[in-house]
């Protein structure tokens, strides 16, 4: 036996791990809501994550979500809203999308936090993979609390997006993004791109720029397309949260050039290597890089084994010469050829989106 403190309480406790109670048809509804209240958190290098709290009847006494770097997380939001509604944390189980976390940031633990308030119980879908924060189950658990993880733990993860295989490989989750003619083209043989796919397909591509913290291009599409590799809306407006701008490359891009107009912010990695290339962006906590081309950023990328999935936007065009999607891979038998799993298809007006994901055959590079 030892003695511990919960809500401010002297307690003894049996240092033997108990097992957690059965997780209850009121938590599992009680998961659900908190993965929609993490929704509404906002993209970027911190996880969205929900919390409700639960009195000892079930009822909802408290509700919250992290709101962005610098606020208060999920479950402090909850506290506080449980301590606006009147209600009492103490005795209350905390359901909560991500691991609470165990460190002091720009808000401190929300381990203690839950302790301080005197939870008796937390329901976790998904244990926090980050290092720095990450031991907020244990804590409670020595503490007392009991604690149950990997509830809805699919749907847990499918909140957290990028963030998660971000965190757990320690670089950006890589969309590779293509726009094609049916036969594989990316322009026609002068040279000319706009434009191959419909508005309604390059609509929906901003929607998925206006998604991921970080855009990527080579010096060649930089200097030969212009691009201003921005996100838009349907009537042609910047969204308000713009990602990165990164070159790829050791040329420099021009003073004029359009990426240095209204948008996120330039960023130029001088190198060919696209492990160098997520590194560099790992260290600005990009979660979601997007690699837009051209076929020689495209086939480094993929050659190099750290593209986790390919949104590949075919239009119902011939042309018949003209540049390909992907430059030589190196690939001189079908049998070395690289697999993709498609795992979406998504008509968009006359064109088609295909999301596909390599094959887990595929070999990788070793991340950093």
């Amino acid at each position: 036996m030892s003695r511990t403190t919960v809500g401010g309480v002297a307690v003894e406790r049996d240092d033997a791990p108990a097992r957690p109670a059965p997780v209850t048809a009121a938590e599992t509804a009680a998961m659900r809501r908190a993965l929609v209240l993490a929704a509404r958190g906002p993209l970027g290098p911190n996880p969205r994550v929900g919390c409700v709290l639960l009195g000892p009847d079930g009822e909802v006494v408290g509700e919250g979500w992290h709101r962005g770097a610098g606020t208060a997380h999920a479950e402090v939001a909850a506290l506080a809203d449980a301590r606006e509604r009147g209600a009492l944390a103490a005795g209350a189980t905390a359901v909560v999308t991500l691991e609470p976390c165990d460190h002091t940031g720009r808000t401190g633990p929300c381990s203690v936090a839950l302790l301080d308030a005197g939870v008796a119980r937390v329901v976790v879908s998904v244990e926090d993979p980050n290092p720095l924060a990450a031991g907020g189950a244990r804590r409670l658990r020595a503490a007392g609390v009991d604690v149950v993880t990997g509830v809805l733990a699919d749907e847990g993860a499918a909140a957290l997006g990028a963030w998660l295989p971000a965190v757990r490989r320690e670089r950006p989750f890589v969309t590779l993004k293509l726009a094609t003619t049916l036969d594989g083209r990316v322009a026609a043989a002068d040279g000319t791109s706009r434009w191959i796919t419909s508005d309604v397909a390059r609509h929906h591509a901003h929607g998925l720029r206006a998604e991921v913290d970080a855009i990527a291009v080579g010096t060649g599409t930089a200097l030969t397309d212009d691009p201003s590799l921005t996100a838009r809306t349907v009537d042609g407006g910047l969204v308000e949260r713009q990602p990165l701008r990164v070159v790829v490359g050791h040329r420099d891009v021009p003073a004029g050039a359009r990426l240095h107009g209204p948008g996120g912010a330039l960023v130029h990695v001088r190198t060919h290597d696209p492990v160098e290339v997520l590194r560099a962006l790992h260290a600005r906590e990009v979660r979601h890089l997007l690699v837009e081309g051209g076929p020689t950023l495209a086939a480094a990328f993929l050659a190099a084994g750290v593209v986790d999935e390919v949104h590949a936007y075919v239009a119902p065009v011939l042309l018949g010469a003209g540049p390909a999607a992907v430059a030589d891979l190196g690939v001189r038998t079908l049998a070395d050829a690289v697999r993709l799993r498609p795992v979406d298809v998504v008509p968009l007006g006359p064109d088609v989106l295909v999301v596909a994901t390599p094959e887990p055959t595929q070999p990788t590079v070793e991340e950093h």
